[in-house]
C-alpha cells in the first residue's frame, strides 16, 4: 500500500556501549521506521533523499517505508560480515591452538582485501585491532574498546568489499598468494601457509552451505605452494658430548635454594633422550611412566599441554589440555627411556616430588611450566655450558633443538627409521626428508657401496 502521509525528522545521535551510531526516523501512515547510520555523513545522505523523495511527490510503502525511489535490495555479504558470522559458528568447539590459527588466518584474509582508499588505517593497526579485538570473543561489542581501535573497526566494516568478490580467480589468487606471507611480513613456512589455508577452505566451505556460493573459490585456483617440509638445520643439532654438557649445566641455572634449573633437568633430559616434545614432556606424569631401578624404562604419552594463550582456551588458562600432535584424543605412544634419563626422572621426583595431579615437572608453586620459564633457564644454561664462540651460534639455541638433536642422533646411530618415526611419533616420509641433512657418514657408505660394485665390472 502507498501512502504521501509521511513525516521526516532530524539525524539523532545515539550511543550504546560506548559506540557512537546515527540514526534518521521517519513516520510511513502512522508507523514508525528509523535506520541507522555508523557516521553522521551517511545518516544525513539518507535523510536528504527521503526529503528530496517527499518533495518530489512520491508515495511512500507503508511496509518497507520507503518510496520506489529509494526500495532497499537485501543488503550483500560483505566478507567483513561473514567472517564474523564464522567465526561465532567455530569458536565454541576449536581447540585453544586452532582458534588462534581461525585468528591469524581470518586477520591475514582481511588486511589483503582492505581497500587502498583514503583513510585506510596501517598494517600493523589493522593487525592489532583484528587480532586482539575482533576476531576472538567476546567480540569488540561485547568490551569497551579503546578509541584508537574502534577508528580502525569501523573503517574495516565500512570499507569490506563484498564476499562475492572472492569468486574472482585474480582476487583469490592474490588472496593465497598473501597467505605465504606471515603478519609481520616475512615469508610463512610451509606449514603456516597450511593452517592458514585450511582455515580458508573451511570458510569458503561454509559460505557455500549459507548459498553464497555454487562451489568453493579456493579450488578454482592454483597457487604454487611453499615447500611441505622445511629441513632440519644441522647446525643447531648438538653431539651427545654437547647435549650431556649443557643438561649438566641446566643443574646451575637459579642455583642450589631456588632450584630452578634442577627442577627442570629431567624435563630437559626428557626432550633429549626420549625424543619428547617440549609439551609433552611438560604433560608428563609419574603415573604414565615405568622407571626400573636398573635398566630401561618407558612413557605412555597420552596428553600434552600445549602453551595457547588465555584468549584462546575455554578456561582462561595459559595452557591447553589436550592428545598428542596429529593422533586420535585417546592414542598412547609408547615411548623408552634410556637407563640415565630413567635416573635423571626417578632424582627428581625423589627430590621434589610430584604435582597434585602426578606431574614430574612443576614450578615452585606447584603449577604448570610455562614456555618462557624454561626458555629463561634453557638461555642460561647455554651461557654456562658452551664455549663463548658458541654461546651465539645456532647450536641448541631453542629447547626444541634438543628433540632434532635426539632424532638425528638415533639415525646416525643406525636405528631403523620406523622405529626413530615411532618414538617420536612422526611418519618415516617427515622424519627421513627433515632429518636428511643431519645424518653424517652416508657419503662414505654410498661411496663404499659404488666403489663395490664398480669392481665387478673392472
Amino acid at each position: 500500500m502507498k501512502t504521501t502521509d509521511v513525516r521526516i525528522w532530524g539525524v539523532r545521535k545515539k550511543t550504546r556501549k560506548g559506540k557512537d551510531t546515527y540514526e534518521v526516523r521517519w513516520i510511513v501512515a502512522g508507523r514508525e521506521i528509523s535506520r541507522s547510520r555508523r557516521t553522521v555523513t551517511l545518516a544525513a545522505k539518507l535523510h536528504a533523499k527521503l526529503l528530496m523523495a517527499q518533495e518530489n511527490g512520491e508515495q511512500f510503502d507503508t511496509e518497507t517505508g520507503f518510496p520506489p525511489s529509494m526500495e532497499e535490495a537485501a543488503p550483500a555479504t560483505t566478507w567483513w560480515d561473514f567472517a564474523l558470522k564464522y567465526l561465532r559458528m567455530k569458536w565454541p568447539h576449536a581447540a585453544p591452538n586452532y582458534r588462534d590459527e581461525i585468528n591469524e588466518a581470518l586477520t591475514n584474509v582481511t588486511k589483503l582485501l582492505a581497500p587502498q582508499r583514503p583513510g585506510r588505517p596501517t598494517d600493523l593497526a589493522m593487525q592489532r585491532a583484528l587480532r586482539d579485538w575482533v576476531f576472538v570473543l567476546p567480540g569488540p561489542d561485547e568490551r569497551q574498546t579503546p578509541p584508537e581501535v574502534r577508528v580502525v573497526i569501523d573503517w574495516l566494516a565500512e570499507n569490506s568489499p563484498r564476499l562475492a568478490n572472492l569468486t574472482n580467480p585474480s582476487v583469490m589468487r592474490e588472496v593465497l598468494e598473501g597467505l605465504k606471507l606471515k603478519l609481520d611480513g616475512t615469508a610463512a613456512s610451509s606449514e603456516t601457509y597450511r593452517r592458514k589455508r585450511k582455515v580458508l577452505v573451511n570458510a569458503m566451505n561454509y559460505a557455500r552451505e549459507m548459498g553464497e556460493f555454487d562451489a568453493n573459490p579456493v579450488h578454482a585456483v592454483s597457487v604454487q605452494k611453499p615447500s611441505r617440509i622445511v629441513p632440519v638445520d644441522p647446525r643447531v643439532v648438538a653431539n651427545p658430548k654437547q647435549a650431556a654438557g649443557l643438561l649438566d649445566s641446566v643443574s646451575y641455572v637459579g642455583g642450589y635454594r631456588r632450584a630452578r634449573g634442577r627442577r627442570l633437568i629431567g624435563m630437559f633430559g626428557s626432550i633429549y633422550y626420549a625424543g619428547m616434545r617440549p609439551a609433552e614432556a611438560v604433560a608428563l606424569t609419574v603415573n604414565a611412566c615405568h622407571l626400573p631401578r636398573q635398566g630401561w624404562g618407558v612413557a605412555n604419552l597420552q596428553r600434552t599441554r600445549p602453551t595457547a594463550g588465555k584468549k584462546w582456551t575455554r578456561t582462561g588458562d595459559v595452557h591447553d589440555d589436550r592428545g598428542l600432535k596429529n593422533r586420535d584424543p585417546e592414542e598412547v605412544r609408547p615411548t623408552p627411556l634410556p637407563p640415565i634419563l630413567v635416573q635423571m626422572l626417578r632424582s627428581s621426583i625423589d627430590t621434589f616430588g610430584v604435582a597434585d595431579d602426578g606431574r614430574i615437572f612443576f614450578n615452585e608453586r606447584g603449577g604448570l611450566v610455562g614456555s618462557t620459564t624454561y626458555w629463561r633457564v634453557w638461555a642460561e644454561a647455554r651461557e654456562f655450558g658452551l664455549p663463548p664462540e658458541l654461546v651465539n651460534s645456532p647450536l641448541a639455541a631453542r629447547p626444541y633443538d634438543l628433540r632434532h638433536s635426539a632424532l638425528s642422533t638415533w639415525l646416525n646411530a643406525r636405528v631403523d627409521p620406523t622405529e626413530v618415526a615411532a618414538r617420536a611419533g612422526n611418519t618415516v616420509e617427515v622424519l627421513l626428508t627433515r632429518y636428511a641433512k643431519c645424518i653424517h657418514g652416508r657419503h662414505v657408505v654410498a661411496n663404499q657401496r659404488i666403489e663395490e660394485f664398480l669392481a665387478e665390472y673392472l
